[in-house]
């Protein structure tokens, strides 16, 4: 089948098929004399469960690294149990971070209980005085992703 057809088996955007074999995660496929590429049902079965990990929120690397172990079935899966168990630990944190930031929406938005002149606005008042008070960089309460920033390193959760 055509990239057109495998995208749409799998409900993938063609960018994103071609993206993922630049990634090294999709097998590169063969051609035809046309430069067409040419996919098997194993690109399918791959496809569809690079998306299933995606909609899971992994990361690229936690799928390569899970793409690996069912490459090699024999190895032992101690590490996609550890890998697992780290997800785990960034969605939980993730959560976390969403409910503060949920508390501090709630709490910007009894700043105004009656609907007014916008100069009067006690949201946008708040607004205005935390922006004054933090340098414009910062960002404290702002939910940027479930995993630990490259260089760091995760900790088994039990």
């Amino acid at each position: 089948m055509k990239i057109g057809e495998l995208a749409k088996k799998t409900g993938t955007q063609v960018e994103t098929v071609r993206y993922y074999e630049r990634e090294g995660l999709l097998p590169t496929p063969l051609r035809t004399d046309g430069n067409y590429r040419l996919y098997g049902d194993n690109h399918v079965e791959r496809l569809s469960f690079i998306r299933h990990c995606r909609s899971l929120d992994m990361t690229l690397g936690e799928i390569r690294t899970l793409l690996g172990f069912k490459d090699a079935p024999e190895d032992n899966c101690e590490q996609v149990n550890i890998l697992l168990d780290e997800h785990i630990g960034h969605v939980a944190q993730r959560i976390q971070e969403l409910r503060a930031l949920e508390q501090q929406l709630k709490d910007l938005r009894a700043q105004c209980q009656e609907t007014q002149q916008s100069a009067r606005c006690g949201i946008l008042s708040e607004l205005s005085s935390v922006s004054r008070a933090q340098p414009a960089h910062v960002s404290p309460a702002h939910v940027h992703g479930t995993h630990a920033r490259a260089g760091q390193t995760a900790v088994k959760r039990r």
